[in-house]
């Protein structure tokens, strides 16, 4: 199969998602991935971005991800320049309020993520060393190494 083929099925694929919240399916998701609508800080277009759930706070209807590109992703600067976040997680619509979350904190909802997916667990380290350029072993110093790098972010409603 021709690389370009390749390249389409796999960003449809990972786009599949956007289409059930456009559908108003989204509750299929449940809280394990929201869309993030933003606005571009340079270009005033508005932007989706779909992004797992590492950890959903039903008690203050909070949910936390990560920032896989680290700070300097598009939409965490977009968000940052423009405060424009609004969220679609479940069958939910808000616009949201965010905060990057510290360093310990992060560990923690990280420490939990991996528990909860021990089964993925192999997949998900081969993934986040991807994403960091070296060997992500999931020790509490690989954790600490890994938030300084790739930030947590914490949405919840607004007001």
């Amino acid at each position: 199969m021709p690389d370009v083929r390749k390249s389409f099925l796999l960003r449809a694929l990972l786009r599949a998602p956007v289409f059930l919240y456009r559908w108003r399916m989204g509750r299929f998701l449940g809280h394990r991935f929201l869309l993030l609508t933003h606005t571009g800080r340079r270009t005033g277009k508005r932007l989706q971005t779909m992004l797992e759930v590492l950890e959903f706070r039903t008690e203050i209807h909070e949910a936390v991800v990560m920032s896989g590109f680290g700070p300097k992703a598009n939409w965490l600067q977009n968000i940052e320049a423009t405060n424009s976040a609004e969220i679609d997680i479940a069958s939910e619509h808000f616009r949201a309020a965010f905060r990057i979350l510290d360093e310990d904190e992060a560990v923690r909802v990280l420490s939990g993520y991996e528990q909860r997916n021990r089964f993925i667990l192999p997949i998900v380290r081969s993934v986040l060393s991807r994403l960091l350029g070296w060997k992500y072993t999931g020790t509490e110093d690989a954790r600490h190494k890994l938030i300084r790098s790739l930030p947590l972010i914490a949405f919840r409603p607004r007001g």
